[in-house]
């Protein structure tokens, strides 16, 4: 049922608000995702997006942003943290939803030392890079399937909410869309911080 409704998305916000508000568990840590980001595929498929990984074609790189939806894809990010995106649309087709922020519901014994430069709880999984680690997250999980029978990493959706939303946080280009949605209210929503190379708004 949830891959069903991340394969048969209409465009990229379809696919951020099903996303939103969902449970992910990974080992003895389950956090509630607060807030992500929408990011289309390559000048190709449907949802041409230049802030995308997929926007230059398929590589070994990005190749899960392409393939069936409901997998984790986490890649490397400024050679620091391991940001985690979840595929969706039809196989072929490029989309990845982005992580931003989560609430720690379970293990927070396991995320409080790993995280141990959070100022408070509620910061440990706030900000993509504070979630991948919160999680442990590293190459070894690209690829996982979100919705498979086996162990590890798990997501399950949940119903429709009231979101909130804005444009997308430090990139340069398409930086004005406002595929970035959150749950209001939510005190591990990451700030917005607009990137210096992005064009002035007139």
């Amino acid at each position: 049922m949830g891959r069903d409704r991340l394969r048969n998305v209409t465009d990229p916000l379809d696919a951020a608000r099903a996303v939103l508000g969902a449970k992910l568990t990974v080992g003895a840590v389950t956090v509630r995702i607060v807030e992500v980001e929408a990011y289309g595929g390559d000048p190709a498929g449907p949802w041409p997006d230049p802030a995308s990984h997929s926007f230059r074609g398929r590589s070994a790189r990005n190749a899960v942003m392409f393939g069936e939806a409901g997998h984790l894809y986490v890649y490397h990010s400024y050679g620091m943290h391991y940001c985690a995106n979840v595929s969706y649309g039809p196989e072929g087709v490029a989309g990845g939803v982005l992580l931003r922020a989560g609430e720690v519901l379970a293990g927070h014994v396991v995320v409080a030392a790993r995280r141990r430069s959070a100022r408070r709880p509620i910061d440990a999984a706030r900000g993509p890079g504070n979630l991948g680690s919160a999680l442990a997250l590293s190459l070894e999980d690209n690829g996982a399937d979100l919705f498979g029978s086996g162990e590890g990493a798990r997501l399950v959706l949940g119903p429709p909410m009231e979101v909130a939303s804005g444009p997308r946080v430090g990139i340069s280009v398409a930086a004005e869309r406002p595929w970035r949605l959150w749950i209001p209210g939510s005190p591990a929503v990451s700030s917005y911080r607009r990137s210096p190379r992005a064009p002035a708004v007139n």
